[in-house]
């Protein structure tokens, strides 16, 4: 079994191109309103937590919200929203990491969606805005939750059949070489 812990300079810069990829989908092709986003930025999460495993992606998770934040804040920033973002990364990578089930995706989607998005990401909302109601926001911010949980579900499965299998066998060849090099 693959450590986990463990971080090659293929890993590196797949993270690299990873935290990239969460930034662009995250800050540049999103829409976003003071209390809704609804943004890709969950791809580059299930690419990590597929191919690199958990901690790697919840890494991506925390990183890429961080950087995505200070270089093109939509406000100022605020650690909750990284919290969030870290511990997506750290769904997608425990319940995908070398297995992705309609039941895991699902799962996945709905705590991701749900219980991250819908109830934590609306109280770090409610406690910077100060003059709102937390279950006024909640409500408001189903518009965001249904849609992106519908669609999260056939994209990451439809990536799992066309892509990953392909990439997983392309990454474990370039790792082996990589480690032969050693």
């Amino acid at each position: 079994m693959k450590n986990i812990f463990k971080f090659t300079t293929l890993d590196i810069a797949m993270m690299g191109m990873l935290i990239t990829m969460y930034v662009v989908l995250d800050r540049f092709a999103a829409f976003k309103s003071w209390n809704l986003k609804i943004a890709l930025s969950f791809i580059p999460l299930v690419i990590a937590a597929t191919l690199l495993g958990p901690v790697k992606s919840t890494i991506i998770g925390g990183i890429g919200d961080f950087i995505a934040a200070t270089l093109f804040p939509f406000g100022p920033y605020f650690p909750g929203y990284t919290l969030t973002c870290t511990l997506k990364g750290l769904v997608y990578g425990i319940l995908l990491y070398k297995k992705v089930t309609f039941p895991r995706v699902l799962l996945a989607a709905f705590i991701n969606e749900f219980i991250l998005s819908l109830l934590l990401t609306s109280y770090w909302i409610y406690f910077t805005s100060g003059n709102a109601v937390y279950m006024s926001i909640v409500y408001s911010r189903f518009i965001q939750v249904i849609p992106l949980f519908i669609i999260q579900i056939p994209i990451i499965l439809a990536m799992d059949k066309a892509i990953f299998s392909r990439i997983k066998s392309e990454y474990i060849n370039l790792s082996t070489t990589e480690k032969k090099k050693v």
